[in-house]
């Protein structure tokens, strides 16, 4: 399983998970560069995401929504505010709403994701930080968690299966 650790820190209002995946920086890069990829493991399995905009450079709005076993979609979207290639990017991640409006009802985290070479593959590190540790548990009792979990131990299956 590619997830190694998930560090939750209500006084830090943040979520940090690590994981390793076994391809290099460059490969997992692309996963994250190409919304077509991305929408294969963005988000737990029986959630299957749909990207509708996406362009991982700084200033651009990607949209997406994932498609529940009922039909339901959840929509969301990043704004990125900066990208390091094959290295790091950061993005404003928040919910929205049917038509890919901001819902600025639900919180709005900002997020870290880096990469590095390590062990022979790819060190990951997903931090998102939340305006309050109350915005903060709205989205882990919405099982942010384990939905975070799932779809980043999907990602080792996918890049071997798929390893341009």
């Amino acid at each position: 399983m590619p997830v190694i650790d998930i560090t939750k820190d209500l006084s830090a209002h943040s979520l940090t998970i690590t994981a390793h995946f076994n391809a290099p920086v460059q490969r997992v890069w692309q996963l994250y560069e190409d919304a077509r990829q991305l929408e294969q493991v963005w988000g737990p399995p029986t959630y299957p995401a749909t990207f509708v905009d996406h362009d991982l450079r700084a200033g651009a709005r990607t949209t997406y929504f994932m498609t529940s076993p009922e039909g339901e979609k959840f929509a969301g979207y990043w704004d990125i505010t900066g990208v390091e290639p094959t290295s790091r990017f950061t993005f404003n991640d928040g919910f929205a709403h049917e038509d890919l409006t901001p819902n600025d009802a639900l919180p709005v985290s900002e997020n870290v994701y880096s990469f590095s070479a390590a062990d022979g593959g790819t060190r990951a590190v997903f931090t998102s930080i939340y305006p309050t540790a109350e915005a903060l548990q709205t989205v882990l009792d919405m099982g942010m968690e384990e939905g975070a979990r799932s779809a980043i131990d999907q990602i080792d299956g996918f890049l071997v299966s798929r390893p341009q």
